[in-house]
């Protein structure tokens, strides 16, 4: 079993559950920061002495730092920007080499290979890391984000549960129909994300996002073919939910920092939206899977090692307000009164057999819906008591 393990991302959301994880099962943690985080992170975790260590590094897609890689025996590879926060060009930079499978000539601010999630991995390989775990997304499965497949897995093709090439979704009670364009259904039938090099800086937020991340996990497979001593697995979990370990400090509303606990946050504010799409899972359970993943079977044995992953349980915003509302009765009058969307999925259809297989989470040990939404709400209003004892004010974002 691998014993020192090389983490980004450890001062966020899923870092921070995947380094407490860790530590508690007995391995020891050399994790990568920057600025004030290397010092919260040494705090937070100094019960554990010499097994936890913190890193200095800048810019984990540029940075040179083999010295910190020795002596590593597994990598978990989660940092990474969220949509809402960066720019496209930042999301760009922070998870896209020069991708093989687009053409980036025509983006001005693209300059020769703009490493990103393989300048970590390129760095692994060279230190005889082979274990390796990155967070990917659910996002990179599938091209549009209403698409009803019948089930989402790695392997073979998507089977839709629709007839032609057409979906539905219910919006605010109406029933709409979206049709699939020609490369969109290749792209879906294929199982990626479409990306247009084209088009791509002309979208949202949300759609580079999607893209970046796409290309990111394309490139960490073609490396992955051509470096075949590698054990990776990739772990492709939708929005996550769930409280913070023991020692996650947030002194001040940097609401972002709350990473998609952000999308339930505003479950809380009389007026907000909604999350775009039911798919969740809880991220203590998300973390398990990374360092399950350390272990996973071979790949010569199972194949392409991609955990497309997500709770088995429904994910009905409505039944969510229903359920803060009898569980904690003094948030009655604060939750969001907008009409929530309607789809015809409340959760999306994962491979639970194949998750298992490579790590060994079975459909029964995933955690009940009440735990992770209660204890996530729970959470966050410790930090609002924090923030209100400290003089700030409570200011929900919306976007």
């Amino acid at each position: 079993m691998p014993q020192l393990i090389f983490l980004t991302g450890a001062s966020g959301f899923l870092g921070s559950h995947i380094a407490t994880q860790l530590l508690d099962n007995g391995y020891s943690v050399r994790a990568t920061a920057r600025g004030r985080r290397i010092e919260e992170l040494k705090k937070s975790y100094a019960k554990f002495g010499d097994r936890f260590q913190v890193v200095d590094v800048l810019d984990l897609a540029t940075d040179q730092f083999p010295e910190a890689l020795e002596g590593v025996d597994g990598l978990i590879h989660t940092a990474a920007p969220l949509a809402d926060r960066a720019e496209p060009e930042e999301i760009f930079k922070a998870t896209v080499a020069i991708s093989s499978f687009c053409d980036f000539s025509s983006m001005s601010y693209v300059q020769g290979a703009v490493n990103g999630t393989l300048n970590v991995v390129r760095q692994a390989q060279k230190a005889g890391i082979t274990r390796i775990v990155v967070t990917s997304s659910i996002v990179t499965v599938s091209t549009l984000i209403n698409a009803n497949p019948a089930l989402f897995t790695d392997q073979g093709e998507l089977r839709f549960g629709l007839e032609g090439n057409q979906t539905r979704m219910l919006d605010e009670g109406r029933e709409t129909r979206t049709t699939f364009y020609s490369h969109q259904f290749e792209a879906l039938r294929k199982y990626w994300y479409h990306v247009d090099p084209d088009k791509v800086l002309e979208g949202t937020k949300w759609d580079v996002y999607c893209a970046g991340r796409t290309l990111a996990e394309r490139e960490l497979w073609a490396f992955s073919a051509a470096h075949p001593e590698l054990e990776i697995t990739t772990i492709n979990p939708p929005f996550l939910y769930g409280p913070f370990p023991e020692g996650f400090t947030q002194p001040t509303p940097d609401y972002y920092r709350l990473s998609t606990n952000i999308q339930l946050y505003r479950f809380l504010k009389p007026s907000s939206r909604f999350p775009p799409f039911p798919g969740y899972a809880d991220v203590r359970d998300c973390a398990k899977a990374h360092i399950l993943g350390l272990n996973s079977p071979p790949t010569s044995a199972v194949g392409r090692k991609r955990v497309v992953f997500c709770s088995p349980h429904g994910y009905d915003f409505t039944e969510i307000l229903q359920l803060l509302a009898e569980k904690r009765p003094e948030l009655k009058d604060r939750l969001n009164k907008e009409p929530p969307p309607k789809f015809t999925f409340d959760r999306a259809p994962i491979d639970f057999a194949r998750i298992e297989q490579l790590v060994g989470i079975k459909k029964e040990d995933f955690k009940p819906r009440e735990v992770t939404f209660l204890d996530a709400v729970d959470g966050l209003l410790a930090f609002e008591k924090q923030w209100a004892a400290l003089g700030h004010e409570l200011d929900i974002p919306d976007n």
